[in-house]
């Protein structure tokens, strides 16, 4: 008798969480937005300072024809101290690109993510020193989170390939030399998908030596998450340098799904569900103080978010569409 009870209350017990699990993938599947929304928060976004004309003007559209060779996108929230680093050394390079190739042109838009601090007028400061031509300053009404910020100031690039780049410098800009030869030797020069991947990965058994067990424990349980959930192609999914082609930047952030830490994921996620061109490259990166990733409450965050895309996606509460291509 007593061996029935507790089979019952095992069975019970089952179904309780079986049911519990069923009725909270249908919140998920309810309360999930289909489609991401790409509308501005303010009509403020639209537009950006040309110090020269001293006017408000008007940034253009992914959809518009590219006029430069490479737009730059620099997502920004408080980042009044390692910004101006950052521009430093990645304007003489740009610059000296120029020189060197009277074909090549640039832009760098700084996408102010809501910064309460003066993120603004360093990037302000920037352009009123280099021209609004060559860097433009973002300014959104709120934050987005970085994904957020990062996909904004894609809508509103010029380039023919795109860049983005963290504000804190922690990668050597001049890396883009290998980004782009990977780039050239998978397109063969041709303007198709491709999205191409600065990479941590060749310094990861230095950083695992530095590190505590808990932090490599974490490290190595996200990783792990990573590949279960969303991306198996790429080592480091985190790196922020990455490169894509302009169909395949206006492709993948207009379905681009997730804004904060975890976009990365998402959008390499998507990449591989439309068959864009996937490469990673090492680049040469340092640790520079300031980071706004708490180390375990961020890897968590992050974790769950990466759980959620897969589930979204599986439950078809997340709509994907191709007709976001260039003709």
């Amino acid at each position: 008798m007593g061996m029935e009870t507790s089979l019952l209350i095992l069975i019970a017990f089952v179904s309780a969480i079986i049911f519990i699990l069923f009725g909270l993938l249908i919140v998920v599947y309810i309360i999930t937005k289909p489609y991401p929304n790409l509308e501005v928060t303010a009509d403020s976004e639209l537009y950006f300072y040309n110090a020269k004309t001293d006017s408000q003007e008007r940034f253009p559209s992914i959809k518009d024809k590219p006029t430069v060779t490479l737009s730059v996108i620099v997502p920004a929230y408080r980042e009044e101290k390692r910004l101006g680093k950052m521009l430093d050394e990645a304007l003489p390079y740009l610059d000296g690109r120029r020189a060197r190739d009277p074909t090549f042109s640039f832009e760098v838009i700084v996408v102010d993510d809501g910064s309460d601090d003066a993120t603004d007028r360093v990037a302000l400061y920037y352009s009123r020193r280099v021209g609004p031509d060559r860097l433009r300053l973002l300014k959104l009404a709120r934050n987005l989170g970085k994904g957020g910020a990062v996909r904004r100031g894609m809508l509103a690039a010029r380039g023919q390939r795109l860049l983005f780049a963290d504000a804190d410098g922690a990668t050597r800009f001049s890396d883009l030399d290998r980004l782009e030869r990977e780039l050239q030797s998978c397109t063969g020069g041709r303007c198709i998908n491709a999205l191409i991947c600065g990479s941590r990965a060749h310094l990861q058994q230095d950083a695992v030596a530095q590190r505590s067990f808990v932090r490599n424990l974490l490290m190595h349980g996200f990783h792990l998450l990573v590949w279960l959930c969303c991306v198996r192609n790429v080592k480091d999914t985190q790196c922020g340098f990455k490169l894509l082609t302009r169909d395949a930047a206006h492709l993948l952030f207009c379905n681009l799904h997730v804004e904060r830490w975890a976009f990365d994921c998402d959008l390499l996620y998507l990449a591989n569900q439309f068959r864009v061109t996937v490469r990673e490259v090492p680049v040469n990166w340092t640790e520079i103080d300031g980071s706004k990733i708490i180390p375990v409450f961020s890897w968590l965050q992050m974790a769950f978010d990466i759980v959620l895309i897969r589930l979204r996606y599986l439950l078809g509460a997340w709509k994907i569409e191709s007709r976001h291509r260039l003709e």
